[in-house]
C-alpha cells in the first residue's frame, strides 16, 4: 500500500529529499512520472489511465506536501521502512488504505520507475 501524508503535515519538508522515487511534492506543485525516475514515453497509472511520463499532472494537495501513489513503493528495494515516515516529526506519513498492494507489486513498480 502506498504512503500518504495527512492533514497534520506541518510542511517542514523533511520527507521530500528522503524519497528514492521522487514521489513527494510540496503542496501546489505539479508532478510527472518522469520526475526523478527512468520513466519515459507512455506510462499506465494505477487506475489504468495512460499518461505521457513527462506531462505535468495536477497536484494531489494544494496546502501540504503530498505523495503520488503511482510513484510510491513504500521504499521497497531501497530501505527497510518508508523513509518519509521515519523522518516525519509529526508522524503524518501513514499507509494509504486506498492503495493496498503486495510487496511484489511494489517491487515491480520500483523496477518500472528505475529500470
Amino acid at each position: 500500500m502506498a504512503i500518504k501524508i495527512t492533514e497534520e503535515c506541518i510542511n517542514c519538508g523533511a520527507c521530500e529529499p528522503e524519497c528514492p522515487n521522487n514521489a513527494i511534492y510540496e503542496g501546489g506543485v505539479e508532478w510527472a512520472m518522469a520526475d526523478g525516475t527512468a520513466v519515459s514515453g507512455s506510462y499506465t497509472l494505477i487506475d489504468g489511465s495512460v499518461v505521457d511520463a513527462a506531462a505535468k499532472q495536477a497536484p494531489v494537495s494544494m496546502d501540504t506536501y503530498y505523495i503520488v501513489p503511482n510513484k510510491c513503493t513504500e521504499c521497497q528495494g531501497f530501505h527497510e521502512e518508508p523513509q518519509c515516515a521515519s523522518v516525519c516529526p509529526v508522524d503524518c506519513c501513514v499507509p494509504d488504505e486506498a492503495y493496498t498492494e503486495t510487496v511484489e507489486a511494489l517491487m515491480e513498480r520500483k523496477t518500472r520507475l528505475h529500470g
